[in-house]
């Protein structure tokens, strides 16, 4: 691992990450970790990964730069390794065997680098009957039980885009395991294999309701339960402007101003009486949809209420909080979210715009003295 460091640009800094390009989580994974500071070299394949997304605008791709590099070439694997050889994680998101066959599997790389922190990233994982199948995060998230939370009881389970599998249940994961796997590393001076499949990340996340199931609190069906919709104080309302409010008074003072504020008579009762939560939200929707959610929204402000406007993308960063913590951020024209968490001696910040496929090799062959890389500039940069 280089010894350098370069102030302000987060607590990764002189820590070096191969990422092999890939789609989805990978991708994510590895630009979190670049936005803490980390110098991520990414290895596109000659022709891109097949997202049918202008790398321009992929901002995934943001605080890395970018090799091309064709592994099914006779030196494809070697200048691979080249980098391996200098790096402290590798993450790849190949399905189980591919990277093997490509000739960067595990144990070559071991051999080059024992210290290396081998991140992969699956959706079923690197064993198991599925693990070799295709897949995507809705298929992932479904056998796991949290899909099958979401939405209403009387229809089918809400898409939750690919949140809750691809980043949440995958990419985290990943970077939880790699970081820890690099402490050990770090100790220790040994590598290791680091399994992170969304199967596995998703379902964790439900550990706490699969407590409550446990302890009588929760009920195996959607939109039956206090944090799935079932409860009225603890969902999204329509406005009369055809927008939403999501509200989540739980607690017993937050519900009394909620339903103050709402201009609700008095159904304190009506909390802990699943028997009356039909009748209480009926109640108020019909509130809600007496007014607009901005009119809705200044009347909840600055309360605690816990209720809150239902904001689009593009919304999202002028919402007055979002913009005062700085959320989100421009950088070359693209509004985008702020690295996240922060660090008071260490913060971060979007340093560079999408690398470019390739357009980083000659810099990185000087900085990572991987000469090896040079002859895979087909022409110059």
């Amino acid at each position: 691992m280089t010894t350098a460091r370069t102030p302000g640009h987060g607590p990764l800094s002189g820590a070096r990450v191969v990422e092999l390009a890939g789609i989805g989580p990978g991708p994510f994974a590895a630009m979190l970790l670049a936005d803490l500071g980390a110098d991520v070299v990414r290895v596109d394949r000659p022709g891109g990964p097949g997202l049918a997304i202008d790398p321009a605008c992929d901002v995934t791709n943001r605080n890395k730069r970018s090799v091309v590099v064709d592994l099914k070439a006779p030196d494809g694997p070697e200048q691979v390794l080249g980098l391996v050889a200098r790096a402290d994680i590798l993450v790849e998101g190949y399905r189980p065997g591919v990277a093997e066959r490509l000739g960067v599997g595990p144990e070559p790389c071991h051999a080059r680098n024992p210290r290396l922190v081998y991140g992969r990233m699956t959706g079923w994982g690197q064993d198991g009957p599925l693990a070799r199948r295709a897949g995507h995060d809705i298929a992932y998230i479904a056998p796991t039980g949290t899909l099958g939370m979401i939405g209403r009881p009387d229809e089918p389970p809400a898409a939750p885009a690919n949140l809750l599998g691809d980043y949440a249940g995958g990419s985290l994961y990943l970077v939880v395991g790699v970081l820890a796997a690099l402490h050990h590393a770090r100790a220790t001076g040994t590598g290791q294999v680091v399994d992170a499949a969304i199967v596995d990340g998703t379902a964790h996340l439900s550990t706490m309701i699969h407590g409550m199931l446990a302890a009588g609190g929760w009920q195996d069906r959607r939109g039956a339960n206090l944090l799935d919709g079932g409860c009225p104080y603890y969902g999204t309302y329509e406005t009369a402007d055809g927008r939403y409010m999501a509200v989540g008074a739980l607690e017993p003072q937050f519900y009394a101003e909620f339903l103050t504020l709402l201009g609700v008579g008095d159904r304190a009762a009506a909390r802990t009486d699943v028997a009356r939560w039909g009748e209480l939200r009926e109640e108020v929707a019909a509130r809600f949809k007496s007014r607009t959610r901005d009119e809705w929204t200044a009347v909840f402000d600055g309360t605690d209420a816990c209720v809150a406007p239902v904001l689009s993308l593009r919304e999202a960063p002028h919402h007055p909080h979002l913009a005062a913590r700085g959320t989100f951020t421009e950088h070359g024209g693209i509004t985008q979210p702020a690295p996240a968490p922060r660090f008071s001696a260490t913060p971060t910040s979007v340093r560079t715009g999408p690398a470019r496929p390739g357009a980083d090799t000659t810099d990185v062959a000087r900085d990572w003295d991987v000469p090896g890389l040079l002859p895979a500039l087909g022409n110059p940069q």
